[in-house]
């Protein structure tokens, strides 16, 4: 992160609808993510190549009823989401899902 958002944190998390997690940050912004697109994104070596970073997760294998279970805060720079698929390995840091698309 830059100097600038070093000490932004997670201040709230919610499911906003089906398929929308919504966060609150400590400095108000707010942010809605697509639980899908999320999960279709995750960062972990099992879904991204973590030498090339090509894409190993192939996006139809991610259900369009996938949602999060449980979502876990790690230190106090990410998150990890506990999928419905399964899946449960992604770190989320801060500085991705600020700028995630």
């Amino acid at each position: 992160m830059s100097l600038a958002t070093d000490n932004i944190r997670v201040s709230a998390i919610e499911q906003a609808g089906p398929r929308t997690l919504a966060i609150t940050w400590s400095d108000g912004h707010k942010d809605q993510f697509d639980v899908v697109k999320l999960r279709r994104s995750c960062p972990c070596a099992s879904c991204i190549d973590e030498w090339t970073r090509e894409q190993r997760l192939k996006p139809e294998d991610v259900p369009d009823t996938v949602r999060p279970l449980k979502i876990e805060s790690v230190g106090a720079y990410a998150l990890k989401i506990h999928f419905s698929d399964g899946h449960a390995t992604g770190i989320y840091t801060f500085q991705m899902l600020r700028a995630f698309p």
